[in-house]
């Protein structure tokens, strides 16, 4: 789905410690954060979930959805703390001074830290972005396939756009990218779900719940690449003109998604049951509403 996340890592800006108490944010308004927080987490994975379903069973599927969910969300403020720490420790450095998250890792663990801590961020929003690209280049080719092949989507549509995309150093000014992108998700996976009822007769019939022991540590990694956008975590903090209110807008983001989650896994895969595609786009008819959902993913 949507995605608007840093092809880099992003930067720590330290502040003085009172202004964790929002004074000495940035500019984005809660609205505005709240916007930047669900399309930087929610991603192409989501497209997956329903396969994640078939292959786990609806039970084990939606208990790793909301694992990951609930995982995310503690490390994602634990992260915070530690800048704060951080910023509390060290006060007599100049306010306008900037971290890395590689800056961090090494106040924590030394040299070691600070490039293990850069490689894995690499690694991490690298295989997001790559993900992304195939993802939505294969949804461009079923809707467009006399035009192109994925391939050709990939490298002449998506990546010139993330990478003008990717210049854009604020976060409030990515804020309209962010809302369109959010109300092309909602509506997509409305219209996903919506199809997905249409389709349900017997719901729960040969329809498993629990496919074993290892049903949810599947479940659950597939549901963490869906809850992307941690490495955006200092970042999206800092942008906030009130950052003390940061912790509450994430928890709200975090417990909706995975709502919406879980009713979009486990209605993908009462919809279609062993036949559900790893992509579930697929899954839906050739017609003008089906294409518009695979072009929503896009944004």
């Amino acid at each position: 789905m949507a995605e608007a996340k840093g092809e880099t890592a992003p930067l720590l800006a330290r502040e003085d410690p009172k202004g964790r108490g929002g004074a000495a944010g940035g500019g984005a308004t809660w609205a505005q954060t709240l916007g930047n927080v669900v399309v930087s987490i929610v991603g192409t994975g989501v497209l997956g979930l329903p396969y994640a379903f078939r292959a786990a069973g609806w039970v084990a599927g939606s208990i790793g959805v909301a694992a990951a969910g609930c995982a995310t969300l503690y490390c994602m403020l634990l992260l915070v703390d530690c800048r704060d720490k951080l910023q509390e420790e060290e006060t007599d450095e100049p306010c306008d001074v900037h971290y890395t998250y590689g800056d961090l890792g090494e106040k924590c663990f030394g040299t070691v830290g600070r490039w293990l801590t850069e490689i894995l961020i690499l690694f991490s929003q690298a295989g997001g972005s790559v993900a992304y690209l195939v993802f939505i280049g294969e949804n461009l080719h079923s809707v467009f396939s006399q035009s192109m092949t994925s391939a050709g989507f990939i490298f002449a549509v998506l990546l010139p756009v993330q990478i003008a995309l990717s210049f854009i150093r604020s976060l409030s000014s990515l804020s309209p990218f962010s809302i369109f992108a959010d109300v092309c998700n909602v509506l997509a996976m409305a219209m996903v779900i919506r199809k997905d009822i249409q389709l349900i007769d017997h719901p729960f019939a040969n329809r498993s719940a629990f496919n074993g022991v290892m049903a949810i540590p599947f479940s659950f990694g597939v549901a963490v690449f869906c809850f992307e956008g941690f490495s955006m975590t200092l970042a999206l903090e800092s942008s906030m003109a009130e950052r003390k209110k940061f912790r509450w807008v994430l928890s709200q983001a975090v417990v909706g998604i995975i709502f919406v989650y879980s009713c979009f896994g486990v209605c993908g895969y009462l919809a279609y049951g062993e036949g559900t595609k790893d992509i579930i786009t697929l899954n839906l008819p050739n017609n003008w509403s089906s294409a518009a959902v695979k072009v929503s993913a896009v944004s």
